[in-house]
């Protein structure tokens, strides 16, 4: 009798091609081994090549396929150009982000632009250059764009990073909607405080990092892999019917 279920969509991702921005710290470590993991041959970029040969090395080691691209996302020509110079690329993990915490009246415009055109201006151009590569391949892709649960609500001392982010959560579903034709998915990933080199200062303040605690309602701070999953879920063809939406992996934050 001919089994007639129907089957789960593979999470593998074995002959795909992933760029992972800011692929040699933090959250671009764990995403980049997560797709490793699941079969992708990973382009990990970032500026300092020492930190991105390491993760590379690392995931080949476990038996993954990656190579190192030293990249300077800020500058939005000669990263497309570079990009361009990879080759098609079937996934974008466009993690590349900082933050500069001030209260509102205390930002500077040094502050700002720091925030805003590493995560938003460059995130941007580095999404079309990626994404004009799928549009001239002609075979799809998934666009993921790491932003935060502050792009959902607002936080004290955040003023200029919940701006960024809040303006990738809408540029993810205007893209979404532009590249939807293309078959070119595009959706989010919003993570609560993870606990990386980035969040390690404000989190040793033990008043913030108590703060930051009664606001997860699972009473505990993200880790690298509480994202792992839903990176290779977006990539992957089980996500094929999403796009402009975003994960939120907050353990409950933003649900009051």
């Amino acid at each position: 009798m001919e089994n007639w279920l129907p089957r789960t969509p593979s999470f593998r991702l074995d002959g795909k091609r992933a760029l992972v921005t800011g692929g040699g710290r933090g959250l671009g470590v764990a995403c980049a081994a997560a797709l490793g993991q699941a079969g992708a041959h990973v382009l990990v970029a970032a500026r300092t090549a020492a930190e991105i040969e390491e993760v590379a090395s690392a995931i080949c080691a476990e038996g993954g396929s990656a190579e190192a691209h030293v990249l300077d996302v800020s500058d939005p020509v000669y990263a497309a150009a570079a990009i361009t110079a990879c080759g098609p690329i079937d996934i974008l993990v466009n993690n590349a982000g900082t933050n500069r915490p001030a209260g509102f009246l205390d930002v500077t415009v040094e502050d700002y632009d720091a925030i805003m055109d590493l995560n938003l201006r460059a995130a941007f151009f580095v999404a079309q250059a990626v994404a004009r590569g799928q549009v001239q391949a002609g075979r799809g892709g998934s666009i993921i764009h790491i932003s935060s649960q502050m792009g959902h609500v607002g936080g004290a001392r955040r003023t200029v990073y919940c701006a960024s982010k809040f303006a990738i959560e809408g540029l993810t579903k205007a893209m979404a909607i532009d590249l939807a034709p293309h078959n070119i998915r595009v959706n989010s990933i919003c993570p609560t405080f993870i606990e990386t080199p980035l969040t390690r200062p404000y989190l040793e303040d033990p008043a913030f990092r108590a703060d930051v605690l009664t606001r997860i309602k699972l009473g505990r701070l993200g880790q690298m892999q509480d994202l792992m999953g839903a990176v290779v879920f977006l990539a992957s063809d089980a996500a094929a019917l999403m796009t402009g939406t975003s994960v939120v992996i907050d353990g409950g934050w933003t649900a009051d």
